[in-house]
């Protein structure tokens, strides 16, 4: 089984986390923030991750903590439950269209940090949603579990539409990179022998 299990307590956070990288998409999601609630729910059942989150953080001050240290935490557990990485294809992509939207979600597994946001948000708000938060969740995600992550917005009006195939995108692509090689389990994909 691959699967993570992390708790994370600072005096912003307190966050509890559990994932299962072969699962069927079920979700228990509460963060306290209704909107990251929804992208997270839509990652996992697009990326087919059984996931539970717990988050208690200090909505009264704004989103900002939850959000970024959620992506942390989530990247942790990515990190944790891929381990060695043997046997993964390391590559994922995926074109999402949502309505008038078209995202390109793409991930190297490369074991380095980085994130290509190339993407134009036309909202500031999305309802008290502060929308570049967004972006800082996907940051926090590839420095917990060094990545390449690149979203390319090639069409979208409706910033709600625009973020949803973000995170749609990203957990097809995801569920793609992480997925097992018949016939390759016992090996890393990469020419350095070593990803992490």
């Amino acid at each position: 089984m691959r699967s993570a299990k992390i708790e994370r307590n600072t005096a912003e956070t307190q966050i509890q986390m559990e994932l299962e990288l072969d699962g069927r998409g079920r979700y228990q999601v509460d963060t306290g923030c209704g909107f990251l609630d929804h992208m997270l729910e839509l990652f996992a059942r697009h990326g087919r991750f059984d996931l539970t989150v717990r988050c208690k953080g200090d909505m009264k001050v704004d989103a900002h903590h939850t959000v970024e240290d959620c992506g942390i935490v989530l990247g942790r557990c990515f990190a944790q439950a891929l381990g060695q990485m043997k046997g993964i294809n390391r590559y994922g992509s995926f074109l999402l269209p949502m309505d008038e939207t078209l995202v390109l979600c793409g991930v190297d597994l490369s074991g380095r940090a980085f994130l290509g946001w190339q993407v134009e948000l036309p909202s500031a708000k999305v309802g008290d949603f502060d929308t570049e938060l967004a972006k800082e969740f996907w940051l926090a995600f590839v420095r917990a579990c060094p990545s390449s992550l690149h979203f390319k917005e090639m069409a979208g009006e409706n910033t709600h539409h625009i973020l949803e195939a973000c995170f749609k995108g990203m957990g097809r692509a995801l569920r793609q990179a992480v997925a097992l090689e018949e016939g390759f389990e016992d090996e890393v994909p990469s020419t350095k022998g070593t990803l992490v």
